[in-house]
């Protein structure tokens, strides 16, 4: 005769309903975040009349790619967009390759490397603290930076945070897979460049994550050193129409007569909310891609010190 077992399908029951309970929740936390981004669409692709009545909430009225047109066809746009891709391309290289050529020997003992302890600090010291706003203007401007892409790249050209991620991940490797390669005749270069970094791909896609978004999303350098609207990246240029959306539309010497005559019909909300969800586009498309990754590089790059 069988025993049944009561408390085994009572824990069972209180499973299935925290199982329940915490999918309804994270899947309302999600739709909560993701309806913002659905509204701002809408009135992108919305008639101006429709958005000034308020009518527009979660699905276009009189659809109309009027703003897009239009924005497209402006010089200011297209020419921050063109400064925010070189930003992100230059400083994505700049920030993995410095991040692997500090990583690599601060990730040795101190047996292999007898300074190890002293650079260590030299890189933690600078996230406790700062050099703050005006020393790094007056070194970016002395240094002849100010206007140029440089000066967005350069003062945050080593992410320690991120440094420290890569250096905790080759901690972990096995010390078998540079051993041998030495054994081999290998040089300390070709063993990070061939055998290390083949094999960190996920610390590596972690920290480049964080350095596409940092460079795609950060305004606030660009409004410092930047003394010309014609080099603004994108989030500063999206900055000053959020603060001032009419100087968008003041703004139409350089536009073609085609978007000129659109002007007509679109106004600030359907431009700024068309801006500013084509500037959402570039990191939605990438993260898909390097999602696979980010969990396994943080947790592997972030358990032993």
């Amino acid at each position: 005769m069988k025993t049944r077992k009561p408390a085994k399908i009572k824990e069972s029951i209180w499973r299935r309903m925290f199982l329940f309970f915490n999918t309804a929740f994270l899947l309302a936390v999600g739709v909560s975040c993701l309806l913002p981004f659905v509204h701002m669409l809408a009135v992108s692709l919305s008639d101006k009349m429709a958005v000034s009545q308020n009518r527009v909430v979660f699905w276009p009225i009189d659809f109309t790619l009027k703003s897009y047109e239009f924005i497209t066809q402006s010089n200011t746009f297209m020419n921050s967009l063109f400064n925010s891709v070189k930003r992100v391309g230059l400083g994505l290289a700049a920030n993995l390759l410095l991040i692997v050529l500090t990583a690599y020997p601060l990730s040795h003992e101190k047996e292999q490397f007898h300074a190890r302890g002293i650079y260590a600090w030299f890189f933690i010291i600078t996230i406790l603290f700062s050099g703050g706003m005006i020393p790094t203007y007056m070194v970016v401007r002395y240094t002849g930076l100010l206007d140029t892409l440089y000066s967005l790249v350069l003062p945050g050209a080593i992410p320690v945070f991120s440094m420290l991620v890569v250096m905790n991940f080759f901690r972990q490797l096995p010390k078998e897979l540079q051993e041998a390669a030495l054994i081999d005749g290998a040089s300390y270069m070709d063993t990070l460049f061939r055998i290390i970094l083949p094999v960190s791909l996920p610390a590596l896609a972690t920290v480049g994550l964080f350095s596409i978004v940092n460079h795609w999303n950060a305004w606030f350098d660009g409004m410092v050193y930047m003394n010309r609207e014609t080099n603004y990246p994108l989030q500063t240029y999206l900055q000053t129409v959020i603060i001032n959306p009419e100087h968008f539309f003041r703004n139409t010497t350089n536009l073609s007569s085609q978007a000129q005559s659109i002007v007509n019909a679109i106004n600030v909300r359907t431009t700024k909310s068309a801006q500013l969800f084509l500037a959402t586009i570039p990191v939605l498309v990438v993260y898909p891609f390097l999602q696979k990754y980010f969990t396994a590089g943080l947790v592997m790059g972030s358990v032993k010190g």
